[in-house]
């Protein structure tokens, strides 16, 4: 928990030497009745916290430039900047796999004009073609320059730059998605075996579960470099970490940072330590008790969903989380953002695939951000890469 402080008449005083008339109380801070007497007597309110802080105002770097440069000559004139600094967009997406997470993901890129054409791929005749068809029909409401194709041939990711791999059985009411890898896995070496050989330049996008050992089995399945196979876990992950957070606080999510890390499974590890909500640590508003509720909903948020329908799983939140790894991909989010990849020594782990935190760029993996972890963060992050390998071993 967060260091409580003692309230007395001390820090009234210094509060009057700032020229303050507003002292913070936050939940279990102790005021003296001295400080009360005298903050009554200077006009000083004492106010249960936490409080709301005033936005930064964030200007750019070259704003800024600009400006120190204008104040010092008025008659000085920024040059034309020929670097453009737009997000890039695709010549093609392929999706392997039209159902729910695949057609969601399809309609997203569309709507924000990712690429010029959108290919869906799906076993089931008619279905990628329908969705693709839809898609086109839409465009007439919302003007996206994106065209639609499908079909059943996994040919079709020829020349594609990203290929999102939704394909593979969901799983079902009492399945973990560990139970999911020897029929997935078969399904993971056709589409690899495709992209190998028709998209040898393409970023791939793994969704199928079990995902960080789908990842694996793709690497393997394409022989690409670990930098252009990437698995989508911790953004979704994080994604439910962040609701469950902000409902707890009864805030909104866009109060809450929190990042996920480890397997998309059991093992997940929802870094509490790096997790903020209105930039204060999370005990601040929550208890243990609260917090380590909402670790749990976290990792069980994707059973809760199949649960529910009996008949699939998760396919909204999925498809947004695919999404966002593409945006970082293509510039248009800038930071990191936790997606699976193969290890090479950062965390003292290697030869595995697991959710860390990223820099992405047009080739895919830019580099492994190694953030500050407690102890028993690390021990999570260990145990899971243990438990991936163990279970591609079996």
């Amino acid at each position: 928990m967060s260091k409580r402080r003692v309230i007395g008449a001390e820090t009234v005083a210094e509060a009057r030497k700032r020229q303050r008339n507003i002292i913070e109380v936050l939940p279990g801070d102790i005021v003296t009745s001295e400080a009360r007497d005298q903050a009554d007597r200077l006009g000083i309110a004492l106010v249960a916290g936490p409080l709301e802080k005033p936005l930064v105002v964030r200007t750019d770097g070259n704003t800024a430039a600009r400006r120190a440069l204008w104040r010092r000559s008025p008659k000085w004139v920024a040059p034309s900047n020929r670097i453009s600094h737009r997000p890039r967009r695709f010549r093609k997406i392929a999706f392997i796999g039209a159902g729910g997470v695949g057609a969601n993901a399809a309609h997203l890129c569309a709507n924000a004009d990712m690429a010029e054409e959108l290919t869906l791929i799906d076993i089931s005749p008619g279905v990628a073609e329908a969705t693709a068809l839809d898609l086109n029909h839409a465009s007439g409401v919302t003007r996206s320059r994106a065209r639609a194709n499908g079909g059943t041939s996994l040919s079709l990711v020829e020349g594609a730059d990203v290929v999102l791999v939704t394909a593979g059985r969901p799983r079902q009411p009492g399945m973990t998605r560990a139970d999911l890898i020897d029929v997935n896995r078969r399904v993971i070496h056709a589409a690899g075996a495709a992209i190998a050989a028709h998209a040898t330049n393409a970023i791939v996008i793994v969704v199928t579960n079990p995902l960080d050992e789908m990842t694996f089995e793709m690497l393997r399945a394409t022989g690409f470099p670990r930098n252009q196979v990437l698995g989508m876990a911790g953004t979704l992950d994080s994604s439910r970490f962040r609701n469950a957070l902000a409902m707890a606080a009864g805030v909104t999510t866009a109060d809450v940072e929190a990042v996920t890390l480890g397997s998309h499974g059991e093992e997940m590890a929802p870094i509490v330590s790096a997790s903020r909500i209105k930039g204060r640590p999370l005990d601040v508003f929550l208890s243990e008790e609260k917090i380590a509720a909402c670790v749990k909903d976290a990792i069980t948020g994707g059973g809760q969903v199949v649960a529910l329908k009996k008949t699939g799983s998760a396919v909204i939140a999925p498809a947004h989380s695919s999404v966002e790894v593409m945006d970082h991909i293509r510039g248009a989010r800038a930071g990191t953002v936790p997606v699976s990849v193969m290890l090479e020594g950062e965390y003292g782990i290697d030869g595995v695939v697991l959710g860390v935190p990223c820099h992405l760029g047009q080739s895919g993996l830019v580099s492994v951000d190694e953030m500050k972890l407690l102890p028993d963060e690390l021990a999570a992050l260990k145990a899971a890469a243990e438990a991936i390998r163990n279970r591609l071993a079996e």
